[in-house]
């Protein structure tokens, strides 16, 4: 299954070099479980987890964009998108940890009275873009955001395709159905045309460097889901 949100021909090239990557995202046992409703709550929570802080850097990142946007539009976006980043997708984790499904796991890794620490691979993600967003241009700042919209956008479609119809009772339904949403899409739609614009006024060179610093944050995307799964900690036994 492809999900093509290419806003034109630097973008649509660009979605064509990341397939690889996006198939074996794909590919996941950690997406492939959450599609069916296997998979253990233990990792689901951690992946919520990491999640919210990834959050905190993410919003950062888009915060540093909005300050360095050159037009009223493009600022407007990054700032009401950082804002949603925390208030939207941080009410949606306490909803899911709130549900009882999920007590047994809240507790087995100590939600309730231990702060979470970010794993290396979080730590990585989240200083990755920080660094792009703050040292180099405004387009490989953009760059480096855009995985997070535009990957998990295609796997929402992918996940509510593999689960059919998703029933009530379904253990991850809240969170399959929100990246399948028309409101998620518009925004990706949004940011992939942000993106398609720096990539065509960009100088050659600055141009590889947004296709490189896209394509490294869908690697960290796959490997996001795929140490959350793991529950990857800084334990070196």
């Amino acid at each position: 299954m492809t999900t093509n949100f290419a806003a034109g021909p630097h973008t649509q090239a660009l979605w064509q070099r990341v397939q690889p990557i996006v198939a074996r995202t794909e590919a996941l046992p950690f997406l492939n479980q959450m599609a069916n409703g296997s998979l253990d709550p233990v990792a689901f929570v951690n992946y919520i987890r990491q999640d919210s802080l990834y959050l905190i850097g993410y919003a950062r990142a888009m915060a540093l964009l909005a300050a360095k946007a050159t037009t009223r539009p493009e600022s407007r976006f990054w700032a009401e998108s950082s804002a949603s980043a925390i208030s939207v997708e941080e009410g949606m984790h306490g909803d899911l940890l709130a549900d009882t499904r999920l007590a047994a796991a809240c507790q087995q890794l100590e939600v309730a009275s231990k702060p979470a620490q970010a794993s290396p691979t979080t730590l990585g993600y989240v200083s990755f873009l920080l660094a792009a967003a703050a040292t180099e241009s405004y387009g490989i700042g953009v760059a480096g955001v855009l995985p997070c919209f535009w990957v998990y956008a295609h796997v929402g479609k992918v996940l509510v395709q593999q689960a059919g119809t998703l029933a009530a009772d379904h253990p991850y339904a809240t969170w399959i159905a929100a990246y399948d949403s028309d409101v998620f899409d518009q925004s990706t739609r949004q940011a992939v045309g942000i993106l398609e614009q720096a990539l065509g006024d960009a100088t050659d060179a600055e141009r590889s460097r947004m296709m490189d610093v896209f394509e490294q944050a869908c690697v960290y995307e796959w490997h996001f889901w795929a140490t959350a799964h793991a529950l990857q900690g800084w334990d070196l036994s």
